[in-house]
């Protein structure tokens, strides 16, 4: 038997250790690398089982071997460890020392702090226009992982046809999955991850429609839209990061923006999505336009990031006054009935309607016109002006299945059979007076909730076509919304079902109008069409119902009185000493500005605590009621 080579009798050596292995029993050199740079003490243990690989890879002083870490990992990083693995600098760039990356040394640490847009809702009125409403938060990786545990649901209610009534129960499907319209009221990067345990790869569709963030005074959202660029694209990314979780295998994303941040959304969505395909449609909203320096403004940009490589996008339904209608009797080359005998029948029309079709004629057999008269019945044959027996363009056995797109048109002699489709495929311009925003959105919402503050919703029929064109034919999908707004996606998904489809919406939202606005309309749509349901409730707050109070508050006054209940009632930041309250109070005045008071109230409160963590059920510092353990159960499972 040979003797193995050093690089064979380490590679051998190495798989006797199954943290080193992947599913197939080969080695990953990554996972070594990993426990070199650890010290890890069960890989030094096995490098010193081998006298060879000892002396290699350890230096002895004074009667000890000290393991020569860097050494080990600039060997097992070279082309010639393993056949399969890079080369030294695997064509990368980056800082380094020694020629050594500064993620490959152990003394090297690399943590990323977490920065965060917290959306508030101090805004009640459009015209207010205040700048801020956004709290920039960098976070530690420790407090990351508190603020992204799921939270306890409370306020649980559920609204049908015949009104208000109570939660006892939460349907799920037979695979356990949760088969309920969901409204959650809550800051939606949070709502987002307490959804991921029960709604992780089962969402067909995930629909947005973020704030715009334009460069404009201008402001058609009942949320402020003044992000700075990078803040915006933070904001988004950690969004859209989470919600691919929930996203199947073979689901969808769509996003509808403007002009202002259209080009780094689509940079963006190219990078959290690279395995998908990404196309940007543009639809014309609003036909009278937005009044710009150079140009008005008809339009807004729709992104579809689909499975790639797979027919996702369905048929776009045509309608009746916009077919284009074709001879049925084929003509040019390859067209007598010769070419396809399959294709030589009659269609019946009667009261100038196609009422069916005949048997394929017989060869030797020759109608004597192209329309013969029999009694009230018409037969019609594919025989053009000049006599030529030619060929329908479908076959006798496959016509059935188009009658629906056929339709006979009188002429002086008989008639003519015509074809037109009432579909087609989806364009990447849309036009139709049904996405005008004004009046199939403002209106619309203002004839179920009179007493609406929104100027500008989507048109419904906009985002109707938008989710019909992924999930016609998937009539149990799940579909997301994590910008619910005025409830515009929940009214689609609802006249979607009107096919007899059992589609669900999920829908987060955490500005106060979810309450007067969004599930009021929702409601009124549930007991217009007298079917379907929907649970609606709330991520159950703790520091958050402080924030709100911050951003409520109109004078130093009262943000005095509410930092004196903070202190005595809150969480705070770790930093923050609250035993010493007249000290902190003191400082607290010394600030003498409102914007900049509303600010250090803010950044003392402990974002982990903005809501209540589901771990956190039991504890009785929240108070948590005996119903909403039941169902917080219910909805997580035991």
């Amino acid at each position: 038997m040979p003797k193995q080579n050093f690089n064979e009798k380490l590679t051998a050596l190495l798989k006797t250790h199954s943290d080193f292995l992947d599913d197939a029993g080969e080695l990953i050199p990554a996972a070594v690398r990993d426990h070199a740079w650890q010290l890890n003490h069960n890989l030094i243990k096995l490098l010193l089982t081998d006298d060879e690989i000892k002396v290699t890879f350890f230096d002895e002083i004074q009667g000890h071997w000290v393991f020569n870490y860097n050494t080990f990992i600039d060997y097992i990083t070279t082309k010639n460890f393993l056949a399969n693995s890079y080369t030294q600098f695997r064509n990368k760039i980056g800082l380094n020392i020694d020629g050594k990356f500064l993620r490959e040394r152990g003394e090297v640490s690399l943590v990323w702090p977490y920065k965060d847009c917290v959306l508030e809702g101090g805004q009640t009125k459009e015209e207010e226009k205040r700048k801020e409403i956004f709290f920039n938060e960098i976070l530690a990786q420790d407090e990351i992982n508190r603020m992204f545990d799921p939270k306890v649901l409370t306020h649980w209610k559920r609204y049908t046809g015949e009104g208000e009534q109570g939660v006892t129960e939460i349907q799920r499907d037979e695979n356990g999955v949760i088969r309920e319209n969901l409204i959650i009221k809550g800051n939606n990067l949070i709502a987002l991850h307490t959804l991921r345990q029960q709604f992780r790869g089962q969402v067909k569709l995930i629909y947005i429609d973020p704030p715009y963030n334009p460069d404009s005074p201008s402001n058609t959202f009942m949320y402020n839209n003044n992000f700075k660029r990078s803040s915006w694209l933070t904001f988004m990314r950690n969004r859209l990061e989470v919600a691919k979780e929930l996203l199947k295998n073979d689901g969808s994303l769509i996003v509808a923006i403007d002009e202002n941040e259209q080009n780094y959304l689509g940079v963006l969505l190219d990078e959290v999505f690279p395995e998908r395909e990404k196309h940007c449609i543009t639809i014309v909203h609003n036909p009278r336009g937005v009044q710009g320096t150079n140009f008005s403004y008809i339009h807004e940009y729709t992104f579809f990031v689909i499975p790639k490589g797979e027919k996702t996008i369905g048929d776009k339904e045509i309608p009746t006054e916009e077919i284009e209608w074709n001879n049925f009797r084929n003509w040019g080359g390859e067209s007598r009935r010769e070419d396809a005998k399959n294709c030589f029948y009659p269609v019946f029309v009667e009261d100038e309607k196609i009422v069916g079709f005949g048997e394929v004629l017989d060869d030797d057999k020759h109608p004597t016109a192209q329309t013969v008269h029999h009694e009230k019945r018409n037969y019609v044959y594919p025989i053009d002006r000049n006599g030529v027996e030619r060929k329908w363009r479908y076959a006798r056995q496959s016509v059935d299945q188009i009658k629906h797109l056929l339709r006979a048109r009188k002429t002086k002699t008989g008639y003519e059979i015509e074809l037109g489709k009432d579909f087609g495929m989806y364009r990447t311009v849309w036009e139709d007076k049904r996405y005008d925003a004004n009046i199939y959105g403002t209106q619309l919402v203002r004839s179920l909730v009179p007493d609406c503050e929104f100027d500008f919703p989507k048109s419904i029929w906009n985002v109707y076509d938008c989710l019909r064109s992924v999930v016609e034919d998937d009539k149990e999908a799940i579909i997301l919304d994590f910008f619910g707004g005025s409830g515009t996606t929940a009214h689609a998904v609802l006249e979607l079902n009107k096919d007899g489809g059992n589609r669900k919406f999920i829908l987060c939202e955490q500005m106060h109008y979810v309450e007067t606005v969004t599930k009021e309309r929702v409601r009124k749509v549930i007991e217009q069409n007298n079917r379907d349901d929907f649970i609606y409730c709330e991520l159950r707050q703790y520091n958050q119902a402080y924030m709100d109070k911050i951003q409520a508050a109109q004078s130093s006054e009262e943000l005095i009185a509410l930092w004196r209940e903070i202190a005595k009632n809150s969480f705070l930041n770790w930093y923050v000493n609250a035993e010493t309250p007249q000290d902190a109070v003191n400082d607290f005045i010394a600030v003498d500005d409102v914007k900049k008071q509303k600010h250090l109230l803010a950044e003392l409160l402990d974002k982990n605590q903005l809501y209540v963590n589901l771990s956190e059920i039991e504890d009785a510092d929240f108070d948590v009621g005996e119903e909403d353990k039941a169902l917080n159960e219910k909805f997580y499972g035991e």
